[in-house]
C-alpha cells in the first residue's frame, strides 16, 4: 500500500489510519508506550503497509481499462491479483461490526488485511483524488509525506472533459449558487470510483465525532451502500473505519507522538481539509465540518465519497423540506430549541408582520432556526443568555422556525442562507440587517447589537 490523501476529510486523520490509542485488549504490553499504544505495533503496521504496496506493484493486472501510457495509470485502478483471485466468502459485516465495536483501530486493520490481502486499499495511504482545486499547502503536505515515507502517492484525476463541460456552461464557482454535489461529483465521486472497482474493500478514516448529522452512527465495517468494487454490483465492496469510535484528540495525540506529517493548514485553525474555494478556517466554539460548504445547510456536510451516511428516512430532515422533527436516526421527535421566558416564539404571520412595519417602536433580533440543526443546538445557550442580558432595555429577541413549510419563504424574503441566520430590526427602518460573522458567542452577539440600536 501506497500513502494517499483524499479531500473528503481531514488528511492527518487518514495519514494516521495505521492505528490510534483506543481499548485494546492485550494485557501485556512489551514495549515502550505513548498515550496507551505500543510503537512497536504501529511501526509494524506502517512497515507491512509499504510491503504490501511493492507486491501490489508486482502483480498482474486483470480487466483493468486499455492504457494509453502505462506510466501514468494509478495502480488503484487495476486489479491486484495473482493468477487467480479466490472469492472472499460471505460475511455478516453487521455482527462482525458488532464484534469489533470496541476493537482498537489496529486490531481492526489486522482483521481487515487478514481478509482482504491486496485487494483493500486504505484511504489517505493509498492513493489521493486530486481535484486541481485543493490548496497550495494540500501539494506541499503530499511531497512531504511521499519523502518521509520513501512512497509515491497515487492521484487519481477527474475528468478533463467532464470538468471542461461544466466549467464551460457554469463557471467555475458555481457551486456557490446551486450547490456543490455537481462539482463535488465530477471532481470527486467518479474518480473515486474508478479506483474502487480495481479493489474487494477499502479503509477510511470517518470518525464519528466528525458530524453528528452525517456520521454519527458509522459502523467500523459495513458493505459499502454507494460503490462497487471488482466483481460488480451491490455488496460488492466492503468499507472500514477503523477509527470510527476514536475521538479527535487520541487522533491529534497519536500524530503528535509518532511525529505524522500534517497539513500545515491545521495550524492556520483549519481542521476539515477539502477543496481551496470549499474550505476555511472553523472558530472557537464551531464544529470542524462547520468550515466545509459552509454556506449551504447542514444536509451539505458530506461530498458524496461517504452518501450513504445518509439514511432515506432522513432525507427531508436533513434537506430542510420537511419538519425537521426527527432525529439522526428517525425515532424520536427534536426537542425544540431557544427556550426562555426572555424569547418570543414568532409564527409565520408574526414575522411577516414584523418585516413589513417601517417604524418599529423596539428593536429586534431574530433566529431563523431548525432545532435538528447541530450549529444551531450549538449556539443555543449564547442566545438565550443574550435574550437575558437583553431583558427590558428594549430590544426585543426573538425566534423563528425557518426550515420545512417556512424554508422557501424565509429564503426569499429573510435572506435565509443556512441555519442559523440572524437578523437585526432596527427600530424606526424597515429593513432588517443580517448578522455577518461566524461567531455566535453572548459577546460577539451583544456587540451587533448595541452597535445597531
Amino acid at each position: 500500500m501506497a500513502l494517499a490523501v483524499t479531500s473528503s476529510s481531514s488528511p492527518s486523520t487518514g495519514i494516521s489510519g495505521s492505528g490510534f490509542p483506543f481499548s485494546s485488549s492485550s494485557s501485556e504490553l512489551k514495549a515502550p508506550q505513548v498515550c496507551s499504544f505500543r510503537l512497536s505495533d504501529r511501526l509494524d503496521v506502517l512497515s507491512r503497509a509499504v510491503k504490501l504496496s511493492q507486491r501490489r506493484c508486482s502483480v498482474k493486472p486483470v480487466n483493468a481499462e486499455p492504457k494509453t501510457n502505462a506510466s501514468i495509470v494509478p495502480i488503484a485502478t487495476t486489479i491486484a491479483a495473482a493468477e487467480a483471485v479466490e472469492k472472499v466468502e460471505p460475511e455478516d459485516y453487521e455482527r462482525l461490526a458488532k464484534e469489533l465495536e470496541n476493537a482498537s483501530p489496529l486490531e481492526i486493520i489486522d482483521r481487515a488485511l487478514e481478509k482482504f490481502g491486496n485487494d483493500i486499499a486504505i484511504a489517505f495511504r493509498v492513493f489521493s483524488l486530486d481535484t486541481g482545486r485543493l490548496n497550495p499547502e494540500t501539494y506541499q503536505f503530499f511531497d512531504t509525506v511521499e519523502k518521509q515515507y520513501g512512497i509515491r502517492i497515487e492521484y487519481m484525476f477527474p475528468d478533463a472533459v467532464e470538468v471542461q463541460a461544466l466549467v464551460r456552461s457554469k463557471g467555475l464557482f458555481s457551486f456557490y449558487e446551486d450547490g456543490h454535489q455537481e462539482c463535488c461529483r465530477v471532481r470527486k465521486v467518479r474518480p473515486l470510483r474508478r479506483a474502487l472497482k480495481g479493489l474487494r474493500a477499502w479503509i477510511t478514516g470517518q470518525r464519528k465525532d466528525q458530524s453528528p448529522g452525517t456520521r454519527s452512527e458509522i459502523p467500523v465495517v459495513q458493505v459499502d451502500p454507494v460503490f462497487e468494487g471488482m466483481d460488480g454490483g451491490i455488496g460488492s465492496l466492503v468499507k472500514w473505519n477503523p477509527v470510527a469510535n476514536v475521538e479527535g484528540q487520541d487522533i491529534w495525540n497519536f500524530l503528535r507522538a509518532m511525529n505524522v506529517p500534517v497539513n500545515s493548514l491545521h495550524s492556520q485553525g483549519y481542521v476539515s481539509i477539502g477543496c481551496e474555494p470549499c474550505t476555511r478556517p472553523v472558530l472557537p466554539g464551531q464544529h470542524e465540518r462547520e468550515g466545509r460548504w459552509w454556506w449551504e445547510d447542514a444536509k451539505a456536510k458530506e461530498c458524496g465519497l461517504h452518501k450513504g451516511n445518509i439514511k432515506e428516512g432522513n432525507t427531508a430532515q436533513l434537506n430542510g423540506n420537511g419538519n425537521g422533527a426527527l432525529h439522526a436516526n428517525g425515532t424520536e421527535t427534536v426537542p425544540d430549541i431557544f427556550n426562555s421566558q426572555n424569547l418570543v416564539t414568532l409564527t409565520r404571520p408574526g414575522i411577516e408582520n414584523l418585516a413589513r412595519l417601517e417604524n418599529r417602536k423596539e428593536s429586534w433580533i431574530v433566529v431563523l432556526y431548525a432545532p435538528w440543526c447541530p450549529f444551531c443546538q450549538a449556539m443555543e445557550a449564547s442566545y438565550v443568555e443574550l435574550a437575558e442580558k437583553l431583558a427590558g432595555t428594549g430590544v426585543k429577541v426573538g425566534k423563528f422556525r425557518a426550515d420545512g413549510d417556512q424554508k422557501e419563504y424565509a429564503k426569499q424574503e429573510l435572506q435565509l442562507g443556512s441555519f442559523p441566520t440572524i437578523l437585526f430590526f432596527p427600530k424606526g427602518s424597515s429593513r432588517p440587517i443580517k448578522y455577518p460573522s461566524e461567531k455566535r458567542d453572548v459577546d460577539s452577539l451583544m456587540s451587533f447589537v448595541t452597535a445597531l440600536r
